[in-house]
């Protein structure tokens, strides 16, 4: 079972019932992880997904056949995980519930340490005290690959020696000779005060230079060269729901994305806004109540980037509504937005108001993706 799916559960309660064992997912990765020589972990508030998927791109390049999890698709595999003969086993590894903390990293990549999964943990410092746990797992062999330029994470490893540190500008692995071509970087990789690696990324936006340097360092680390590191994160086109184009309509580029933490909404929304479209439309299903409740005024501020936001109604996940929240407040925070209590309301709204020269982003970890995919397909 994942984390989300708690004993009172049918079938989870029926399994208890009859004696048959149950394992939470993160417990069975635990098991599985200690056949292989190398562990790689990687962690974070953010960008989870996208680091893992370009670390297995890096090492699929390199022929180092991996045993992968991710929690996506990644076109690659045409699906979220392989199963390799390597001495190397690739997992995207999640602090909600502190899944990560059965897990037995060599390397444990931290790339940010934000306040989220506040239905979990009491408070910001409760959430750094479970990245701290999750480091403390590694052993002197191996190696922690942490955000240097990012306080929260710096704090969550305090006191904590030997940590090998990455960013865009500073920390032992950082880019030099960054420059854009249409919001797609290109730079060098360097460790050391030496180039190990030129990358040219198909994907675009600061946050995944970011994401690139993790995944190159991971790699480093375990001995994988520079020329492979190039050319897995040259063919990296992006994983499922990771600013994925979906198609057009009306003349505009319809895409979608999983950002549904305000700070993965601020890198995406400031992404987009840098690729040269007249106007940029957010649809945003916000995800979970206690989420939209805790970050609200987080929410309201983002929102105000986009030229347009649509706000779907709150996706429920894991839970009821016990608190009596809704988009529709969002919405009225934030100047010129809509408020959309179906899904198929969200599609009208934006097969009404589209036009050439827009591009319009569906957000969210629920089923906003729907609304793009109608108006692509005009469906209603």
């Amino acid at each position: 079972r994942t984390a989300a799916i708690h004993d009172n559960n049918p079938e989870i309660a029926g399994a208890v019932a009859r004696g048959i064992p149950v394992y939470e997912r993160a417990q069975a990765w635990g098991a599985i992880m200690q056949g292989y020589r190398n562990a790689l972990c990687v962690s974070g508030t953010h960008g989870k997904t996208t680091t893992t998927s370009m670390a297995t791109h890096i090492f699929m390049a390199a022929q180092a056949d991996p045993t992968v999890m991710i929690g996506g698709t990644l076109p690659l595999l045409h699906s979220g995980y392989r199963v390799g003969k390597g001495d190397t086993i690739i997992l995207e590894s999640c602090e909600y519930c502190n899944s990560f903390l059965n897990f037995f990293p060599t390397v444990a990549v931290i790339l940010d340490v934000d306040a989220d999964h506040l239905d979990f943990f009491k408070d910001l410092k409760d959430i750094e005290h479970s990245f701290h746990a999750f480091a403390d797992l590694v052993p002197q062999s191996g190696t922690v690959l942490a955000n240097g330029e990012d306080e929260n994470t710096m704090a969550a490893l305090k006191g904590k020696e030997d940590v090998l540190t990455f960013g865009l500008h500073h920390g032992d692995f950082h880019a030099e000779n960054l420059t854009w071509d249409h919001g797609f970087p290109s730079f060098d990789v360097v460790w050391n005060d030496e180039p190990k690696a030129h990358i040219t990324l198909q994907v675009p936006g600061e946050h995944n230079v970011k994401n690139a340097i993790a995944a190159a360092a991971a790699a480093l680390v375990l001995g994988i060269p520079g020329w492979a590191i190039q050319q897995g994160l040259q063919d990296f086109r992006g994983a499922g729901r990771r600013f994925e184009f979906k198609g057009k309509a009306k003349g505009a580029d319809i895409y979608d994305d999983y950002a549904h933490h305000p700070g993965e909404l601020k890198a995406l929304l400031g992404m987009a806004s840098n690729l040269g479209y007249q106007r940029v439309i957010c649809a945003f299903q916000p995800h979970t109540y206690t989420r939209t409740a805790a970050l609200f005024d987080d929410f309201v501020e983002v929102l105000r980037l986009p030229d347009r936001v649509v706000l779907a109604e709150i996706y429920a996940a894991r839970e009821r509504n016990t608190i009596g929240i809704s988009s529709a407040q969002l919405a009225e925070q934030i100047p010129g937005a809509v408020y959309c209590e179906t899904l198929p309301d969200v599609t009208a709204y934006l097969r009404e108001n589209v036009r050439e020269g827009d591009i319009v982003v569906t957000m969210g970890a629920g089923d906003i993706f729907r609304a793009g995919e109608a108006l692509i397909s005009g469906e209603q």
